[in-house]
């Protein structure tokens, strides 16, 4: 059975930074690209950010260069360094296999609230 188990999230003021993670179980890591996705309350899923097997990443415009995702292969886990938040960085976030339209298995989700 695919686990992924994000955590992390919280509440910070704008300009703040948070790392949130994923524990991935279930599937072979080193082999899988990851990504992160978000939702906004009341808005439709956003792709942020995607790392591929090779290491090789990419982000969505709008978070280009304040996050940044990570891999650590030794310990199955997938990371997003989020610096100099803002408010319209609040959503849920959720860590899923794959990239693009093939993503696959997703976790539960961990909420970033970014306010004063």
């Amino acid at each position: 059975e695919v686990q992924l188990v994000e955590s992390g999230g919280g509440l910070v003021q704008p300009g703040g930074s948070l790392r949130l993670s994923c524990a991935v179980a279930g599937v072979n890591f080193t082999r899988n690209a990851m990504s992160w996705v978000r939702q906004a309350p009341g808005k439709g899923l956003e792709w942020v950010s995607s790392i591929t097997a090779a290491n090789n990443s990419a982000n969505a415009d709008s978070v280009k260069g304040r996050f940044a995702v990570s891999r650590d292969n030794a310990r199955n886990t997938l990371y997003l360094q989020m610096n100099t938040l803002k408010p319209e960085d609040t959503a849920v976030y959720y860590c899923a296999t794959g990239l693009g339209s093939l993503l696959g298995s997703w976790g539960q989700g961990t909420q970033v609230t970014v306010s004063s």
